[in-house]
């Protein structure tokens, strides 16, 4: 039986950016992107 999926996500390890080595913020994280918001802006310009 699985715990609690908030548990689960939380015990993950933390995504790094593949551009700079960063760790990406836990709210980035839980989506798909994989860049940091730093690299994503220098990405945009």
């Amino acid at each position: 039986m699985l715990g609690n999926p908030v548990e689960f996500f939380r015990n993950l390890s933390r995504k790094i950016c593949p551009e700079c080595g960063e760790h990406i913020h836990e709210e980035q994280a839980e989506s798909y992107i994989m860049e940091c918001e730093r690299c994503l802006a220098k990405k945009e310009e």
